[in-house]
């Protein structure tokens, strides 16, 4: 079942990994997300590393907990390994020390949690250049 999705998104090749320790959390973002784009749930680097040499993704959905265990050297890597692939942090908040790390480390961007349909998949179309971020006019923020 389709749930809001454009027709000419529904026929656009992005691919996406989503590599979360998680079950849950990769599944629920799976779902949220494979009607639009060909998403892929991984448990581990390792595995989206061996799949990357088929199946080169446009987006890398990378939990904070593998962040964590890791650090955040490791997006030097995914770098290296994956080239021109995006990663976004899915965190358990945009203000934890973790997320602001994964930040400055080179990551595209945080979804925080609570994860929602329609906040995953604005972030995603930002980040895959399918949607622009609205401006808000210099005056409002006086």
């Amino acid at each position: 079942m389709q749930i809001g999705v454009e027709t000419a998104r529904s026929v656009e090749n992005k691919r996406i990994f989503v590599v979360v320790d998680d079950e849950i959390v990769r599944a629920a973002l799976q779902f949220m997300l494979h009607d639009e784009n060909e998403t892929h749930e991984l448990a581990t680097l390792d595995q989206a590393y061996e799949k990357a040499c088929e199946w080169r993704p446009d987006l890398i959905l990378l939990g904070q907990d593998i962040v964590e265990q890791q650090g955040a050297d490791v997006l030097g890597d995914i770098k290296d390994k994956v080239p021109g692939a995006q990663v976004v942090l899915i965190a358990e908040s945009a203000d934890n020390p973790t997320a602001k790390a994964t930040l400055d480390a080179g990551a595209a961007g945080i979804i925080p949690k609570p994860l929602t349909i329609e906040g995953v998949r604005f972030k995603v179309d930002v980040v895959l250049g399918r949607r622009e971020l609205p401006m808000v006019p210099l005056d409002l923020l006086k």
